[in-house]
């Protein structure tokens, strides 16, 4: 295992946690589930998730109704990142949908993650729960988890001495180039949407290619038929970029920094979910801008767990963890950022270590 020097992984051993609450009552996380389930925290929230889809689509239609009435105008720029914002939140709602954190059955989360992923944004929903579904069953595992996989950055030494293209281009100074790559980030997720249409694991390409040709035509068809060619391709450019931005820093410290696990590491569920994530401190305001996903450790345990509830889950699950001895990391937002960046920096010595010579 692999882990951050930020975090330590060494279970508590003290006699006040040596009577494990696992113990004669199933695995350490099956007692924990029961608590979660008796506090009644895995209750759907239609009220709420009624009036969180109202305002985000308030949100979304809000940005296109300003953009029709300002027509050619540089103020446009301004649209252009409030609708990065907005797109931002629709994203994050579709995380919700796709987790059934608001439709039980699979059917009518599906039709409103694609309305909101595929027409919103331009992300596929078949290709997005692919990946993260893969993602929250082995999270931080390098050989397993395609979030941790060595594309264009690198997530661990072995990965960094092992580098090529690219990453290798990239990698020895990848901690300076994060934020600045994160520009780029909408335009690979519209890309690798595309791309996705092609998989044997795609059970709905047809409608979900129909769906993003509709949100590229619309959104290219809107800018060009509203803005001159220069206005356009500039409000293109600052929207995707900063809906790149907004996205990344949304999920960036979540896990990168945490540890990681190579081969056949793979630990109970409890702590393969709890070691790998990091929570981020902060009030009502940081749960609206993360959309929940600051309560990462008690998201992976409990994916269907509506957001609403993320916040009374993480008193129960650190108490728990307290008591079973499991690390249970949570840090401020920039400091969360601090720590992922020098993550990155820490893992790509190998490749500055290779051009000094040494």
């Amino acid at each position: 295992m692999t882990t951050s020097p930020q975090v330590s992984v060494t279970p508590d051993t003290s006699p006040a946690v040596a009577e494990r609450p696992g113990a004669g009552g199933g695995s350490d996380f099956a007692r924990l589930s029961r608590r979660i389930a008796d506090a009644g925290l895995m209750r759907r929230r239609p009220g709420y998730y009624a009036a969180r889809i109202g305002s985000v689509t308030a949100l979304y239609v809000a940005g296109w109704v300003a953009f029709s009435l300002l027509g050619d105008s540089w103020v446009q720029l301004a649209v252009a990142a409030f609708l990065a914002f907005a797109f931002g939140q629709v994203a994050l709602l579709a995380h919700d949908l796709a987790h059934r954190q608001v439709f039980r059955r699979r059917r009518p989360s599906e039709i409103t993650g694609m309305l909101f992923g595929n027409l919103g944004v331009g992300m596929s929903y078949g290709w997005w729960m692919n990946k993260h579904t893969r993602h929250h069953a082995n999270p931080n595992h390098e050989d397993l988890d395609p979030d941790v996989a060595p594309d264009i950055l690198v997530w661990s030494t072995d990965q960094a001495r092992a580098s090529r293209g690219l990453a290798r281009v990239i990698g020895g100074h990848q901690a300076l180039l994060f934020f600045p790559l994160l520009t780029l980030e909408g335009l690979n997720l519209h890309v690798a949407s595309l791309r996705a249409l092609r998989s044997p694991y795609m059970r709905r390409r047809t409608l979900e290619g129909a769906l993003l040709l509709l949100h590229i035509a619309g959104l290219l068809s809107a800018l060009f038929l509203v803005l001159p060619p220069g206005k356009a391709v500039a409000f293109l450019a600052v929207n995707q970029c900063l809906f790149g931005v907004y996205l990344g820093c949304t999920f960036a410290p979540n896990h990168k920094g945490m540890p990681t696990f190579t081969g056949d590491e793979r630990p109970d569920f409890l702590r393969r979910q709890v070691l790998t994530s990091r929570n981020v401190r902060g009030g009502r305001f940081t749960d609206v801008m993360l959309g929940g996903l600051n309560y990462q450790i008690e998201h992976h345990l409990f994916p269907s767990m509506p957001t609403p509830h993320l916040r009374r889950a993480q008193a129960v699950v650190r108490r728990y963890c307290a008591e079973t001895g499991v690390p249970y990391h949570e840090t401020g937002l920039i400091r969360s950022y601090r720590e992922a960046l020098a993550h990155l920096h820490r893992v790509g010595e190998p490749i500055r270590r290779q051009r000094r010579g040494r």
